[in-house]
């Protein structure tokens, strides 16, 4: 396995790029089949949430893997891979399973120590077995990081250090209103991150009055239930927009649900009164323009990273990157010890070739019979057995420790044995790097 991550975050891209590259739910399968149409790439799966989109991939060759990878997103983007290769990054093999933990534990995220991720990785699982990608090297990888994420969580205390995207929409929603006491809260959407808003506002405002819109009445019955609020259809969104003094959205539609012409016309029924809106949606609900209208308050995603910046505590970080960092060791040697097996393999298989060989060469000179013969033969193999067990075992042991990749290929060498190309996407491909930075590679 070669594995190669092409993606963009709100660390190396603007907003307005990630709204553009965007993969929905209902694209995702096509999606993977067009990189898996091409030459380079075995498997895929994609990793698309409110702040990044990755592309991870198992592939044959790098820079071809690179090129392919990054012209499918700038295609979605709608520029050239060449003017957008600067915001895309690339990790290769050990550092893109770093990359992919790091994310798993929050690290990555714009609210540091986010647990939402996890739920986000096994969507990309579930895709995954949805396809044909059961039991491949990808999802071995993914249940891997999804065991990485719970550990730090369970083990350290990062997910209450890093402030959330709710709290800081909602520490921006008290400046601007005044207090949040009492507010009317309205909420867009009924999917996992408005329930996520809907129980903090229950949790964090006091006799707030909740209210949730959403397209299915169903869901946002439930989701109201839950937290003692109101459930309206999109229908009444103007009219619950103009009451509310909190309107916090994210639907995951494709389009402006809260538009320009809407908001302005519910401010006219409060001309005396502010109102704060948050857009944690990627792509956007809610027209940016919304933030020129007078008396409206708008914050989405790329205002809020700005104020979780540098929020997490040091000592929780050191301990979840430490997790990290030992899980990578492990999956390192975990494909260590798989690339060893089928030379051992190999070798036992050409030793029994050898005895049967010369057992039949025996029987044809000497007259032995059956007993003999079978005794004789079970004697020889015990020996052949016995003579490798303290090889294969100390090469499974060496391979699998820190540097211990060239063990197998030497045993290889030594015997003469045939075990199918190996490492054919490596050589001297960059670990790390922008896609600009990779492509300009490419001989």
């Amino acid at each position: 396995m070669a594995l190669l991550v092409v993606g963009m975050s709100h660390r190396t891209a603007s907003l307005e790029v990630l709204e553009r590259a965007t993969i929905d739910p209902e694209a995702v399968p096509r999606v993977v089949a067009e990189l898996t149409a091409s030459p380079h790439v075995e498997e895929a799966f994609v990793l698309s949430t409110c702040n990044r989109v990755e592309l991870y991939c198992d592939v044959s060759r790098f820079h071809g893997g690179v090129a392919d990878v990054g012209a499918l997103l700038g295609r979605r983007v709608g520029v050239p891979l060449e003017d957008l290769g600067d915001q895309m990054y690339v990790h290769y093999e050990d550092a893109g399973v770093e990359h992919l933990f790091r994310v798993a534990c929050g690290l990555d995220s714009m609210a540091v120590g986010e647990s939402q991720i996890l739920g986000q990785l096994r969507g990309a699982l579930r895709d995954l077995h949805t396809g044909d990608g059961a039991g491949g090297q990808l999802d071995r990888l993914l249940q891997h990081a999804l065991r990485v994420g719970k550990r730090a969580h369970s083990e350290t205390t990062l997910d209450a250090a890093g402030a959330s995207l709710v709290d800081a929409a909602l520490a921006r929603a008290h400046d601007a209103v005044g207090g949040l006491d009492g507010r009317r809260v309205l909420v867009v959407g009924a999917g996992a991150m408005s329930a996520l808003v809907a129980t903090t506002v229950a949790r964090l405002v006091p006799a707030a009055e909740v209210v949730v819109a959403n397209r299915t009445p169903e869901r946002a019955e439930r989701l109201a239930a839950a937290v003692g609020g109101r459930a309206v259809g999109l229908d009444a969104l103007r009219r619950e927009v103009a009451a509310a003094d909190l309107v916090l959205s994210c639907t995951g539609a494709v389009g402006h649900v809260l538009d320009v012409a809407l908001v302005a016309s519910a401010l006219l029924d409060r001309p005396q009164r502010p109102l704060f809106l948050a857009d944690l949606a990627l792509p956007r609900d809610v027209d940016p323009e919304v933030a020129t209208l007078p008396g409206a308050h708008l914050a989405d995603l790329e205002v809020l990273g700005a104020d979780l910046a540098g929020t997490a505590v040091s000592d929780d970080l050191r301990a979840v990157r430490a997790i990290v960092a030992e899980e990578v060791a492990a999956h390192a040697a975990s494909l260590r010890a798989a690339d060893v097996a089928p030379t051992v393999v190999a070798l036992r298989q050409q030793a029994r070739h050898v005895v049967d060989a010369e057992m039949a060469r025996l029987a044809g000179r000497v007259e032995l019979d059956e007993d003999v013969r079978a005794e004789v033969d079970r004697t020889v193999h015990r020996i052949v057995e016995k003579l490798l067990h303290t090889p294969t075992v100390r090469v499974k042991e060496l391979s699998a420790a820190p540097g211990g990749g060239g063990y197998a290929a030497a045993l290889r060498a030594l015997f003469d044995l045939e075990v199918g190309a190996a490492g054919g996407a490596r050589g001297d491909a960059p670990l790390s790097g922008t896609v600009a930075e990779a492509v300009g590679r490419v001989p």
